[in-house]
């Protein structure tokens, strides 16, 4: 029997059968071709993150767009693994707070890409926590979610978490929204395209 306790803190994307299985997608053959992170590459450097902590960086997709000095951590050790063979800062979660590397007003911003669903409500917010003070005052946080189709395509996906959900994790926290949107394309897609994304931009006072 699986426990529940498992299921909510993400049990399931901690093991290298899945850091393997997002090794498979994001180096699918039709990916590269098409440079089909194209776009969200131009969404994170408009968002001009600065120095950011990617909190469930996962191989590093994200981590290898983001600023001078980004880094990022993981719970998965073997998603880090394959992250660091490709020359990207990135740790364990002990790893990250072994070191100095988490202190006070670090990094100019957080980023949580596609975390928040595969979580709890409590241990999501418990997660986003314990790296705010990592944060300048002013600091960005930004969290991002799948949409419909996208949502369905991932069994690891415990959670549904729109823009509501988004707005409600960031009132709880303390945090200014200043942009919450759909991306790359309007709300509408999401029902029938697998990588539309509700996208949270806030402000974290310190």
């Amino acid at each position: 029997m699986v426990d529940e306790r498992d299921i909510d803190s993400g049990a399931a994307t901690a093991g290298s059968d899945y850091a393997e299985r997002l090794r498979r997608k994001e180096g699918a053959a039709w990916k590269r071709l098409l440079d089909v992170q194209r776009p969200y590459r131009w969404n994170l450097r408009r968002l001009e993150l600065g120095r950011t902590l990617d909190v469930g960086c996962g191989l590093g997709r994200n981590l290898k767009n983001l600023g001078p000095g980004s880094i990022g951590v993981d719970h998965n050790a073997d998603s880090i693994a394959i992250a660091r063979q490709a020359g990207l800062d990135a740790y364990t979660t002990d790893e990250f707070w072994a070191t100095d590397l988490g202190a006070p007003a670090s990094f100019d911003s957080l980023l949580l890409a596609h975390v928040l669903e595969h979580v709890s409500y409590d241990v999501a917010d418990s997660i986003v926590r314990q790296y705010l003070p990592c944060l300048r005052p002013g600091g960005k946080v930004v969290f991002i979610t799948p949409q419909e189709v996208g949502y369905r395509s991932d069994h690891t996906h415990i959670r549904w978490v729109d823009k509501a959900g988004l707005r409600e994790h960031a009132d709880a926290l303390g945090l200014q929204v200043q942009r919450s949107y759909s991306f790359p394309f309007p709300r509408v897609a999401g029902k029938v395209f697998k990588y539309n994304e509700f996208v949270q931009l806030a402000t974290y006072a310190g």
